[in-house]
């Protein structure tokens, strides 16, 4: 198993109508790239050449481990619902192979070498006596004196780590477990739910109304523990209070997996971003805008998708979700506020490039004038790109952050590294529609 992790992230990108496609990584300073190794072809189906799941790498990497209750891919059963106990199971075998119990055995002591001192008996009481049995010299009668043996220590010894033996058995252990709350599981169990907690706050203190999830979702998406089908199976794509199925479950699994050789590398960067996030201080109608788009966070990447629910695009049908530009169409357009205005007709095209080439080149917004709630574009050359160019839209938060519909779903990124130099130029809807408040 490979890993690696590059300060930014780039990959290949498929251009198409709505703009930014499947193809792309989430790039910020913590994004960590794993690569699993592929199984054979073998080992993916069973003897009846059953269909090869989608996660059928990632199935192979996690029962190679012996997790997930079977060593033998074909027994996997991964269009299960996952369970609370297989969960729970799941995070305590992770942690063992990340972090295994250390063998507190002491070594024995090494022979004496010449001239080395010769340990005393620490029974005896003259320790330049090496008989026990010699006579007593204080003693009047001549009778020997045999020292008692010393009494047996009853201090408990504090340095030995508590080692867990099994998983924790957890109270309903046939629980159906959602999207989000494998998530959460995964995130406590690589002590990042305190740096999940911190992105949440960062959020709330600039007056966002976040969901629960917020954290947590941030969090598993800078460490890619999510995935984006192929447009045409976005009939797979799940929902955040969706039951995960234990596919999923074994995607993040190996994912995680690829961690086991970075020292904790991986875990660090995401930990260092959530010890610095903030945002500024939000206008009465960026702080609108901000609230529908971070209300988002988690959704899948739907391919032409707009919308928190069923859907059809280009005839696949999906349970919702959106692409790059549907997330701004989503925040901007279909999204109703009071005393709005003309918001919702400043935006009217729906592809990225339509929204990119809405507004002239004089009012074009470059990077050091960015502003909470500006629409950004990215191009192949960043500020030199042509119209054509364009290929990515997302909604920028503040102090570098902006967030997106990407590879990972609605997540939070940084302007920073790739995207830095990708980025093109902005727009700013709230100041076309002339909401300054």
């Amino acid at each position: 198993m490979t890993t690696s992790t590059t300060a930014q992230a780039k990959a290949p990108r498929n251009r198409g109508r709505y703009g930014f496609k499947v193809g792309r990584r989430l790039a910020t300073a913590a994004v960590v790239l794993v690569l699993v190794p592929a199984g054979t072809a073998s080992a993916m189906r069973d003897s009846r050449n059953t269909p090869q799941n989608w996660a059928a790498t990632q199935i192979a990497a996690v029962t190679a481990k012996g997790l997930m209750g079977t060593k033998n891919p074909t027994t996997f059963r991964p269009n299960q619902t996952l369970t609370a106990q297989a969960l729970s199971n799941l995070t305590f075998g992770l942690q063992q192979i990340l972090a295994p119990p250390v063998d507190v055995t002491p070594d024995p002591a090494p022979p004496a070498g010449p001239g080395d001192p010769v340990p005393t008996d620490p029974t005896t009481t003259d320790p330049t006596t090496t008989d026990p049995t010699t006579t007593d010299p204080t003693a009047t009668d001549g009778t020997t004196t045999v020292p008692a043996p010393a009494e047996p220590t009853t201090t408990p010894d504090t340095t030995t780590p508590t080692v867990v033996a099994k998983p924790q058995k957890v109270a309903n252990p046939g629980a159906v477990v959602t999207m989000a709350q494998l998530d959460a599981k995964l995130v406590d169990s690589l002590g990042l739910s305190g740096a999940a907690a911190e992105f949440a706050a960062g959020a709330k203190a600039a007056g966002l109304k976040v969901p629960a999830r917020f954290g947590t979702e941030v969090v598993a998406r800078l460490l890619g523990l999510r995935t984006n089908h192929p447009a045409p199976e976005d009939g797979l794509e799940l929902l955040p209070n969706d039951p995960a199925t234990r596919a999923e479950a074994a995607f993040s699994a190996a994912q995680i997996l690829g961690f086991a050789g970075d020292d904790g590398a991986a875990v660090a960067a995401v930990q260092s971003l959530a010890d610095t996030f903030s945002l500024p201080s939000l206008s009465t109608w960026q702080t609108r805008i901000l609230d529908t788009a971070v209300s988002k966070i988690g959704m899948p990447y739907v391919w032409g998708g707009t919308s928190d629910g069923p859907e059809a695009p280009f005839g696949v049908h999906s349970r919702g979700g959106y692409d790059c530009s549907g997330f701004v169409w989503r925040v901007y357009k279909l999204q109703s506020y009071q005393d709005e205005g003309d918001l919702a007709s400043v935006i009217r095209g729906r592809t990225t490039y339509v929204m990119s080439v809405e507004v002239p080149k004089s009012e074009r917004i470059g990077f050091p004038s960015l502003q909470p709630g500006d629409v950004l574009f990215f191009g192949d050359h960043g500020p030199r790109s042509s119209s054509a160019e364009i290929y990515h839209t997302a909604i920028y938060l503040g102090n570098t952050w902006f967030i997106q519909s990407s590879s990972y779903g609605v997540a939070l990124a940084q302007l920073t590294g790739y995207y830095r130099q990708k980025f093109a130029w902005a727009r700013r809807p709230l100041q076309e529609a002339g909401l300054s408040g």
